[in-house]
């Protein structure tokens, strides 16, 4: 994945509320491994309907973090899995890592 996560838009978001900034940043670090742990859960389980569900909020998530390529991937990603496929799977993965590891250096 060429795209790098940044926080430009929670930035945005915030307004110049260095407070408000922090707190959406702490959402993020809080809510995204709870996440991403139901998704891999839910995958394992083959249960497509739940992992649709969590991708769903995750591409919420990659499209804060600016990752718009990213983003279209979740989409469509969130597509096949309501159709029980999964030949996105390896690249929505290297965007859950690529997240992880911007969000612990947060």
């Amino acid at each position: 994945m060429n795209e790098i996560p940044n926080t430009n838009y929670i930035k945005q978001l915030a307004n110049g509320s260095s407070e408000f900034e922090q707190h959406l940043i702490e959402i993020i670090k809080r809510e995204f491994p709870a996440e991403k742990e139901q998704f891999f859960s839910s995958y394992r389980q083959e249960n497509h309907k739940d992992a649709t569900e969590i991708v769903h909020k995750l591409k919420n998530k990659i499209s804060i973090l600016g990752l718009e390529e990213g983003y279209q991937i979740a989409v469509n990603f969130e597509k096949e899995l309501k159709n029980k496929k999964t030949s996105l799977y390896p690249k929505f993965i290297l965007i859950l890592e690529t997240i992880e590891d911007f969000i612990s250096n947060l």
